[in-house]
């Protein structure tokens, strides 16, 4: 079974968000990685991860999203990440292992890409 992998983009004010979809694994990560370099390259240091669509997430995935922080912090720049509605409170895939990893405090995580791109609207609880 193929399971599709997309990552797409947009523009929302001073942000650019990455919608990602399917399984971020050992042969997608570098796709998501090579996007986030993009952005980064264009000179966009403000970057929402919409991770609402991805079912499955390993070590790999984790990776790609510490080092993608870690590069847009580096351009004192800011990344947030969207885990599903329901997902930072009963517990989506990617927030399980974010979690489980010790790694979940390290986000500035949101319900959706409305609060996201908001000044307004505060990170959810680690």
């Amino acid at each position: 079974m193929v399971v599709a992998f997309y990552v797409t983009g947009g523009e929302q004010g001073p942000w650019i968000v990455l919608s990602v979809s399917g399984e971020l694994d050992l042969v997608t990560s570098p796709v998501l990685r090579q996007r986030v370099h993009d952005v980064v390259a264009d000179g966009r240091h403000s970057l929402v991860l919409d991770l609402s669509d991805v079912f499955f997430c390993d070590s790999s995935g984790v990776g790609v999203l510490i080092a993608s922080r870690r590069l847009i912090r580096s351009c004192q720049g800011s990344l947030r990440l969207i885990l599903p509605a329901q997902g930072a409170v009963d517990g989506s895939h990617v927030n399980r292992v974010l979690g489980a990893l010790g790694v979940r405090r390290l986000f500035e995580v949101y319900a959706d890409v409305d609060d996201a791109v908001s000044e307004e609207a505060g990170p959810l609880s680690a």
